[in-house]
């Protein structure tokens, strides 16, 4: 066996009769139990092998000092196996992430494991995806977020990541995959690998952890465990794994269910067979608890009684409260400050403690103005680590103060300095948003990955009571060899077969090319497009509605490649309000015939508010809130009852895809509007005729 490095406090697993090294817990001399076995004692230090082969140990000089680090050999039958010169992994912890594309069940499987750990009492009430803490991600069904949280298992602690499966959303999959040493990748049993597997299937093994697969809802009807093994295989092959990262095992689950085998027939009542592979599988932190700290901050939260908290992983060293510490900043300068507290994770609960060694995951306080990607570090050695690399962003929009006739009655908070604080917040918070100031003190540039983080972001501001108005999604394009280029998406659909025409000619209009078809024959069908990204661009509702809702959709940054020209924008033009008022039924009866209406009566409306859209190409001003000439003369069709078709419902997500150019969306509190950005439609007519 190879000399290994050990220090006190750390467990190692010997190699002798399956021996286990662990930290003693009684004191009384040992010395005779040491040599019955042939073990003897170097410089003081004291083992015991008890009958069942465990060697005790406890790296104390007999002086008492604690803190003199300890030498010497342990001997077995005469064999130096161990000596006491630096730290071996800490074999009690594992650190994971679960990553899978959205809607594969990664928050399903970890609610099964919190249950099954212990975490929660027989009797208490537990939601579906307790994970899921945010309102937005219960209501939308996806996870935004990356959490943190940790069960035990026979004595490991096990720290898991639960990560998001939106493309949108992959800084936050980078993020978590520095904390971890190995990830279990979660497949739905009937989908196969998707876009977003493949993506963080790929920062994974860039970043060399260790991967296991997990097919989940083998439940399904339409579930094809074996065939989706095959293509989990083929991605791995695609990425260049190496032999050791393609050498996984294989689980078989039903999260819902709480269920797991390793394979589709021999299933169990539980996630044990889980759990035991986690464990022999994942590899533990190599840490030296006894180097100089060093912590890598891979995300920010906020507590009410500590303020802001770093959480991060123990690379190198101890931290306890209370510690000097040096945080290394982006520009090369370095803070000093002290730490006021330290969490560690414990099911869906943050514990206070007072000293975490390296290789776990911990959250601390203490630090204002810390930001991702900083190093916490001993204040006599403060070297950095590599920060985390994001991915650049792809899409932008302006945020704005809203500057609407109803501003300010809705939201609590409406200046420009309200809105860039928040904005400054987020981009500290989220690596892959980025803000930028305008030429306008009023309007900032926020960029990100998609629309769909992006609105996400709006909807979260809007909740927390900010007003704010803004702008068409645009890409962002680069200058290469004195060419425009712009960001490239792949685009994978999975449709009934009966809609591949339709969708394919509704690509083809926004310049997308057919790159795969995959028919499983049972009826739908998988295709595969290469599409510019501002193609992208209002499609999804439109892709719902030829397919009937029946389609999925997702897409995945590829490439930046050469302009592709102009694209076709809406066709149709809008129902623009002329005035401020209510609106009334009786007008919105006869303009009901010009368009699809947004609103129903008796709703408030200023004159250049999007009220509808119209039937043919151009905009029409009209007056929504014209209300019946009383008079004195009756008719026969005077008490004919109006009927109103229902107005189209517009939400955030609908609104960003409906707007041009020359129109804003309007986002406060209670209320979603769609508006010209010139309101005045004498203005707007002017500078019409200007640009013709």
């Amino acid at each position: 066996m190879a000399r290994e490095d050990i220090r006190d406090g750390d467990a190692r697993q010997v190699h002798r009769s399956s021996a286990v090294l662990q930290p003693r817990p009684h004191r009384e001399e040992t010395e005779g139990a040491c040599s019955s076995e042939g073990v003897s004692r170097s410089r003081g230090n004291r083992f015991l092998v008890d009958a069942h082969a465990r060697l005790w140990y406890d790296f104390r000089w007999k002086s008492g000092n604690a803190k003199t680090p300890p030498h010497g050999r342990l001997f077995v039958k005469g064999v130096a196996y161990l000596t006491f010169t630096s730290a071996p992994p800490r074999h009690e912890i594992r650190n994971l992430a679960i990553v899978a594309h959205v809607d594969h069940g990664k928050t399903t499987l970890v609610d099964a494991m919190l249950r099954q750990s212990g975490l929660f009492r027989d009797n208490e009430q537990i939601p579906e995806r307790v994970m899921d803490n945010i309102d937005l991600e219960r209501e939308r069904g996806i996870t935004i977020l990356a959490k943190n949280t940790a069960v035990t298992y026979r004595g490991y602690k096990i720290n898991i990541v639960d990560t998001p499966g939106h493309a949108d959303f992959g800084g936050e999959v980078e993020r978590a995959l520095s904390l971890v040493d190995g990830i279990m990748l979660l497949v739905d049993a009937a989908e196969g690998p998707m876009p977003q597997t493949r993506y963080v299937l790929s920062k994974a093994l860039e970043a060399g952890l260790t991967p296991m697969v997990v097919v989940n809802k083998i439940d399904r009807q339409d579930a094809r465990p074996r065939e989706v093994l095959d293509e989990v295989y083929e991605l791995f092959l695609d990425l260049d794994a190496t032999d050791e990262q393609i050498e996984f095992p294989v689980l078989y689950t039903v999260g819902r269910d709480g269920t797991a085998g390793e394979s589709p027939e021999e299933m169990t009542g539980d996630l044990r067979p889980l759990f035991e592979a986690l464990v022999q599988t994942i590899p533990p932190p190599r840490a030296d608890p006894a180097a100089p700290l060093r912590v890598l901050v891979s995300t920010l939260d906020y507590n009410d009684y500590v303020g802001r908290l770093a959480i991060g992983r123990v690379v190198s060293g101890t931290i306890r409260v209370g510690d000097p510490v040096a945080v290394c900043k982006e520009d090369g300068s370095i803070e000093r400050t002290k730490i006021t507290q330290l969490y560690s994770f414990e099911g869906l609960k943050r514990l206070a403690v007072d000293e975490v060694a390296a290789g776990d995951i911990i959250a601390l306080a203490g630090i204002e103005g810390i930001a991702i990607g900083d190093t916490v570090a001993d204040p006599d050695e403060p070297t950095p680590l590599p920060r985390i690399r994001v991915d650049e962003p792809t899409i932008s929009m302006v945020f704005g103060v809203n500057t609407s006739p109803f501003a300010g009655r809705e939201g609590k908070y409406v200046t420009s300095r309200n809105l860039r604080e928040r904005l400054m917040k987020e981009a500290l918070w989220n690596v892959s948003i980025r803000v930028e100031d305008t030429e306008s003190p009023d309007s900032f540039k926020v960029s990100g990955r998609g629309e769909l983080q992006l609105a996400i972001l709006i909807e979260m501001m809007r909740r927390e009571g900010y007003e704010l108005q803004v702008s068409q999604p645009e890409v962002i394009t680069r200058e290469i060899d004195g060419k425009t280029h712009e960001p490239f998406e792949l685009v994978f659909i999975d449709v009934p077969d009966a809609y591949v025409g339709t969708v394919t000619e509704a690509l083809g209009r926004r310049k997308g090319q057919m790159m795969k078809m995959v028919n499983h024959g049972h009826g739908r069908v998988r295709l595969e497009f290469l599409v510019p990204s501002r193609g992208l661009i209002g499609f999804r509702s439109e892709f719902l509605t030829d397919t009937r809702g029946t389609g999925l959709l997702n897409a995945l940054f590829s490439h930046y490649g050469q302009w592709q020209g102009p694209l076709p924008r809406r066709s149709n033009g809008a129902l623009v309000a002329d005035r401020q008022g209510i609106t009334a039924a009786y007008a919105l009866y006869n303009l009901q015939e010009r368009g699809q209406l947004f609103w129903g009566p008796g709703v408030g409306v200023y004159e250049g508010m999007v009220v509808g859209e119209n039937a043919r190409p151009g905009d029409m001003n009209v007056n929504p809130c014209k209300e019946r000439k009383a008079s004195n003369i009756r008719s026969s069709t005077d008490q004919e009852a109006i009927r109103l078709v229902p107005p189209r419902a517009i939400g955030l997500d609908q609104a960003l895809e409906f707007i041009n150019a020359d129109e804003l969306v309007e986002v406060t509190p209670k209320s979603v509007r769609i508006r010209k950005r010139v309101l005045s439609a004498h203005m707007r007519h002017r500078l019409d005729g200007k640009s013709e």
